[in-house]
């Protein structure tokens, strides 16, 4: 079962080269199924946004300064609270779809150590800074993180693949399908 863990900076198309790298592995007939480290997190700030009487309206919504602070408490409690629950579900993964590929694509830097003790290998998206900033801003966030949080340090963890998403989608789809050629070597 290969698994594949993607990080960079808030921006640079993790989420958008996931769903790409997907589509390519599914054209080739593999199962994929995708793992967010921070799934957690999700579940909680639809909770808050729920107590706060403004339910989120989807799933894709993102309160980034709500998920810096949700993480970092979380952390404080338990520092391994997110890769504990990731743990768990790449162990049901691997039992009920022992065949399908694994895609993380919310890799941040203090849970390096705990993915690739999973088998995960890394593949560092980037983008230049007035790219990334420029796509943040284009997404529907409902707040966003801080650039600066711990959660967005650099990951100094060598990467086994790069992706340059400087270009386009069709360029960032030609280099999705090149991936999961090597993916499935």
């Amino acid at each position: 079962m290969p698994k594949v863990a993607l990080y960079g900076r808030p921006g640079a198309g993790k989420s958008t080269l996931a769903g790409l790298l997907a589509e390519e592995l599914a054209l080739v007939g593999a199962d994929v199924l995708s793992l967010k480290v921070g799934a957690p997190l999700y579940e909680l700030q639809a909770v808050v946004h729920a107590m706060a009487g403004r339910p989120l309206l989807d799933g894709s919504e993102q309160d980034g300064k709500l998920l810096n602070v949700l993480g970092s408490q979380l952390r404080r409690i338990n520092p391994a609270a997110l890769t504990e629950a990731f743990t768990q579900r790449v162990r049901q993964a691997e039992q009920g779809r022992p065949r399908a590929v694994l895609v993380c694509d919310d890799l941040r830097a203090p849970d390096v150590e705990a993915v690739t003790g999973l088998g995960f290998i890394l593949v560092e998206v980037t983008a230049p800074d007035a790219v990334r900033l420029a796509r943040k801003h284009a997404r529907a966030d409902l707040s966003a993180g801080d650039e600066h949080h711990l959660t967005e340090a650099p990951i100094g963890a060598a990467p086994w693949w790069r992706v340059d998403n400087t270009g386009g989608l069709d360029d960032l789809r030609k280099q999705a399908a090149e991936l999961a050629g090597e993916v499935l070597r």
